[in-house]
């Protein structure tokens, strides 16, 4: 029983990335599918899998790195909204991650977004991770 699925989640990308592993397999659940469809959209990630084997399934995340200087794209992961501490953020005090370079993942009654969708749209929600 793993009681924040969510750090879970990033903590294996994290990983991965440290130890420059091309993919990376992550139990499945709908909130992990939707912030990884969010990462590749905005280009952090290569490609994506979602495997339906026994009875959780798994996502296979495939990680991007420079070609050349073989650099993650993926720089820093860091989760914001603890299970302890809920951190949420209304439109107007959206947060902005290094200045608008990087994103803040959010859960919103509109599904899962970046903080930029979540201005544009005018509404506020719980902020799950930055990554830059």
């Amino acid at each position: 029983m793993n009681t924040d699925p969510i750090a879970d989640y990033l903590t294996r990308v994290r990983n991965a990335i440290k130890a420059n592993h091309r993919v990376v397999e992550i139990p499945a659940s709908n909130l992990k599918k939707e912030i990884t469809k969010v990462l590749f959209d905005k280009g952090y990630i290569a490609n994506f899998k979602f495997e339906e084997n026994g009875p959780q399934g798994t996502i296979k995340v495939a990680l991007k790195y420079h070609p050349v200087t073989k650099i993650p794209a993926i720089r820093t992961l860091e989760r914001i909204s603890k299970p302890g501490l809920r951190k949420y953020a209304g439109a107007e005090t959206m947060p902005r991650v290094l200045n608008g370079l990087g994103i803040a993942i959010l859960s919103t009654s509109k599904g899962v977004m970046t903080d930029k969708e979540a201005r544009q749209q005018n509404i506020g929600g719980e902020v799950l991770c930055y990554v830059y």
